[in-house]
């Protein structure tokens, strides 16, 4: 038992949720008909990729590949390896040089090839995550282009479901038989052991079986199946209180075992029994065998599916955006307004839009984006919709890209007459209502809502997002303003999940912010927006994951046909009725 004192109590533990690494993406990059600058033979190229920092927008070289003699069409072996974030723009650029000395200073190489400009979510976003490209940079050249292509690298996905039993345990308890309960070890390199599970305790049997655990093959062994792991047998004892603290001398050591995560995988195919050895008790008895046996009774490998795995899959991203135009932002022609559109700066609307559809819109084939707003009075008759379309056409409200939503939202300004009430309920349900017809994993949808204060039809708006809870569906909140945002708060379900009538949301799906939080103080807006869209877009890729799974849908082997938005949109051909 001296090995208890230098373990960690694991009554919190849970290897689902350990800090994990980044998801790394691995670029492969080629390129095509490019520029021959050599005069006796064709170019020398090398590619250099560059990424940029969010608040200073500064360039920095961030590797190379190899120089590739004499070809105008290099496939470069040498990968980019790089950390990839659903939550961030990840601004790349790839410059391709013709290498003419043997000087890492890129400026004595005075061939220049060109370059080209993406996002890494363009990349693994794309349909078979692979983007091809022109090369630019050289006025009046054609030169050439680049393709570069994500693949996702496994880092041990993998996951298994083990159950193990017991069998003629040694007796510990002076009036009844053991409380057995198991702890499993992962062997470290330095020689120490980290703990990894603990069974539930199994009252008063010397032939126990415990219940079947999930756990990440990683967090077992940290993907070397031939790792050690040791598994302690303890018999629980009411004065050591809980298990969580298996360290407690309260707790009686009934012996332990090795294996490793290869000999049990072994057991998919057959039982395999372990002896458990106590080597104190061995010392003391000359005839002693063991302390009873542990048996693996089954061993179910399974892979952990990622966000990436669906994407690559071909599964869509559908953007809509919601906005609020109630009276309570103020008249947008003066300063004071939250919709004032000054020619110098963006709004707190305009930054949460870029800040949030920038990223989306990289996962989204064709770019285009329904756009709404809520709680204004539309021209000719003054009619107040909480379900408008910002490009005025009921019939085909899609934007083109987020320039084009951003051109709906600035001229609904000039022709809508801001009222309210504030009601979320309707838009939400505008995009449950298309979610409810796609559900084969083919597309997942999220709803950006901006707006500025109090909720003021709550009972209905927890409805809808108990309803849509069920969909594949997230809902983005951003709160702009100085108001105190509580019945937004109330909605996203971090702390307690949502419920309307007595029932509960069957997931977790909104993410509510307030973006006076992530201004930076220094005026700095770009640095304001990537903090922004870090903090709401954080819980997409598990939303999304929760979604998938509890439906069993699998990614798709291959993209499949990407049909484009029908021209008539089929939820908005309906009149806006009054309030």
């Amino acid at each position: 038992m001296s090995s208890f004192m230098n373990m960690a109590c694991i009554g919190d533990f849970d290897p689902f949720t350990a800090a994990i690494p980044a998801t790394r993406v691995e670029l492969t990059v080629s390129c095509r008909n490019l520029l021959d600058r050599d005069t006796f033979s064709k170019s020398d190229p090398i590619c250099v990729l560059y990424t940029q920092g969010i608040a200073n927008r500064e360039w920095r070289e961030f590797s190379r590949t190899e120089m590739i003699n004499n070809t105008l069409n290099p496939d470069f072996v040498r990968k980019f390896t790089l950390d990839y974030f659903f939550e961030e723009r990840q601004n790349l650029r790839f410059d391709l040089y013709d290498l003419d000395s043997k000087s890492d200073n890129l400026s004595k190489h005075k061939d220049f090839l060109g370059q080209a400009f993406c996002t890494l979510g363009e990349v693994v976003g794309s349909m078979g995550s692979c983007v091809e490209k022109p090369l630019i940079g050289i006025p009046g050249k054609k030169c050439g282009t680049i393709k570069v292509r994500a693949e996702e690298l496994s880092n041990c996905r993998e996951s298994v479901m083990l159950q193990f039993c017991g069998n003629k345990l040694d007796k510990k308890d002076f009036f009844g038989k053991s409380d057995p309960f198991l702890v499993f070890y992962r062997s470290n390199e330095d020689g120490s052991f980290t703990i990894c599970h603990k069974t539930e305790v199994v009252k008063n049997t010397l032939d126990p079986v415990w219940q079947a655990f999930k756990i990440p093959v990683k967090a077992l062994c940290n993907g070397d199946y031939d790792r050690s792991i040791k598994v302690e047998v303890y018999d629980w004892d009411r004065d050591g209180g809980c298990t969580v603290c298996v360290y407690s001398s309260s707790h009686d050591f009934i012996g332990e075992f090795n294996t490793s995560y290869r000999e049990m995988s072994r057991g998919q195919s057959q039982f395999h029994s372990y002896e458990v050895v106590n080597p104190k008790k061995g010392k003391k008895k000359k005839k002693y065998l063991n302390s009873g046996t542990v048996t693996l009774l089954s061993c179910l490998v399974d892979m952990e599916l990622t966000f990436l795995d669906y994407i690559k899959g071909g599964t869509q991203i559908s953007f809509t955006v919601a906005i609020d135009f109630t009276a309570s932002n103020g008249n947008p022609s003066q300063p004071t307004s939250l919709h004032y559109m000054s020619p110098y700066q963006l709004n707190a609307y305009a930054m949460a839009l870029r800040a949030v559809g920038e990223i989306i819109q990289d996962y989204d084939s064709d770019k285009m984006f329904p756009a709404l707003g809520f709680g204004a009075k539309l021209p000719p008759d003054g009619r107040v919709s909480h379900e408008f379309a910002l490009n005025g056409n009921p019939q085909n409200p899609y934007c083109s890209g987020i320039e084009g939503v951003m051109e709906a939202y600035y001229q609904s300004l000039k022709s809508v007459r801001l009222y309210g009430p504030t009601h979320f309920s309707p838009v939400i349900n505008h995009v449950a209502r298309y979610a409810q017809s796609v559900k084969d994993g083919s597309q997942y949808f999220i709803l950006l809502i901006i707006s500025d204060g109090v909720i003021t039809d709550m009972a209905q708006t927890k409805e809808s997002i108990v309803n849509a809870a069920t969909l594949p569906m997230s809902i983005i909140i951003v709160g702009v303003g100085p108001a105190e945002f509580n019945e937004m708060i109330e909605l996203d379900g971090d702390e307690e999940r949502i419920s309307s009538q007595g029932r509960f949301a069957e997931r977790d799906i909104v993410q509510f912010v307030p973006f006076r939080d992530y201004i930076d103080r220094r005026g700095n807006h770009i640095l304001s927006m990537a903090r922004l869209a870090k903090e709401v877009l954080a819980e997409i890729p598990d939303q999304f994951l929760s979604y998938m799974r509890t439906r069993c849908i699998k990614p798709g082997l291959c993209p499949p046909a990407y049909n484009p938005a029908p021209a008539v949109h089929p939820l908005l051909t309906r009149r806006v009725s009054r309030i």
